[in-house]
């Protein structure tokens, strides 16, 4: 089985569920985690198991999961009374760190201290890191208007974006984004991350880099399912 954490509201997470069916998907949501079935010793995973799109399921059947979430969000825990929500949604992204990290099988992207998937970056972190590896950048500005009439924003350039899945990036032929990506994805410690890149007439520039990328472009949503199925059957 396929596993997609995600929001209950993330279509896109239940789209791509439906594409991967035949491989066996489903989503994992909040929801799930206070329903009845959970079992969860650290070192004993084949007497684990858990509860995914409301079916238990034995944790060695896990043969990927894709985590599209950073922490889990107290407002979708309507089944839990509301004074109790923060606690519970704190307590169930604490369960799910440590759960993710026990599974062996790949994990895109994997649990830190900080998120549920990845180091958890701001956009000013993503380009600080990017700009510290000596990739091209945009610097990110904020603006406070003071005017009640507020100027339009400039069209933005040109850009590209890039989606480095595994070894591999999708998204452009242009072996130097593909390149800046993967650097960029590395010093992350990331397996999937889309890096945004514009076009100015000094050249291309990172703008930004996102470990949720758009899973509804048919080049992705392959290109990780190829990733959790290289070097065994699916």
């Amino acid at each position: 089985m396929f596993v997609i954490l995600a929001s209950c509201h993330d279509e896109s997470a239940r789209e791509l569920a439906r594409r991967w069916g035949s491989r066996n998907a489903a989503v994992l949501t909040g929801q799930d985690l206070s329903r009845s079935g959970w079992r969860y010793w650290p070192d004993r995973l084949a007497d684990s198991t858990a509860i995914i799109g409301g079916e238990k399921i034995r944790a060695q059947e896990i043969q990927g999961v894709l985590t599209r979430l950073a922490y889990v969000p107290e407002h979708e825990l309507r089944q839990i009374a509301r004074e109790d929500r923060a606690y519970v949604a704190a307590e169930m992204t604490a369960f799910l760190r440590s759960w993710l990290a026990s599974l062996r099988c790949p994990v895109l992207n994997p649990p830190t201290s900080t998120c549920l998937s990845g180091p958890g970056w701001h956009q000013e972190q993503a380009v600080h890191t990017a700009a510290g590896l000596g990739i091209p950048v945009r610097p990110v500005e904020w603006r406070v208007e003071l005017s009640v009439d507020i100027p339009r924003d400039e069209p933005a350039p040109p850009g590209v974006t890039v989606t480095v899945v595994g070894d591999g990036c999708v998204g452009s032929p242009d072996c130097t984004l593909a390149t800046l990506a993967r650097r960029l994805a590395g010093s992350a410690r990331v397996d999937l991350l889309a890096v945004r890149f514009e076009e100015t007439e000094a050249g291309i520039r990172l703008c930004g880099a996102d470990p949720w990328p758009d899973v509804s472009s048919p080049e992705v949503a392959d290109a990780i399912i190829g990733y959790f199925c290289s070097g065994r059957e699916c």
